[in-house]
């Protein structure tokens, strides 16, 4: 089995700072391109950023200049740096993975649980 788990998620001020984490543990042999998704309340699921196994980074360019992902491939884990926050970047915050699954050598799509993002006076 293959699991990913968000953490880092909470309630802050607009202009305030958040840093998210997405752990993957299981049996797998290695991660290809990791994700962070957000859903907002009434909408649709949409993607915030992009890194790949090389490190290459995309942004929705909703949070281009105020967002980073990383990701440290030793610790299968990645991460969202999210500054000067706003209040429509309220929302619940997912990642997702490629995974190659040991069991059986073939690549598979995971998602965490969510994690609660509310900016807020």
């Amino acid at each position: 089995q293959v699991q990913l788990v968000e953490s880092g998620g909470g309630l802050v001020q607009p202009g305030g700072s958040l840093r998210l984490s997405c752990a993957a543990s299981g049996s797998f042999v290695r991660i290809n391109a990791m994700h962070w998704y957000r859903q907002a309340p009434g909408n649709e699921r949409e993607l915030v950023a992009t890194i790949t196994s090389g490190g290459s980074t995309n942004y929705a360019d909703s949070v281009k200049g105020r967002f980073t992902i990383s990701r440290d491939n030793t610790k299968n884990t990645m991460y969202l740096q999210m500054n000067n926050l706003k209040p429509e970047d309220t929302a619940v915050y997912y990642c997702n993975a490629e995974v190659l699954r040991k069991w059986s050598y073939t690549w598979a799509d995971y998602w965490g649980q969510g994690t609660q993002v509310t900016v807020s006076s």
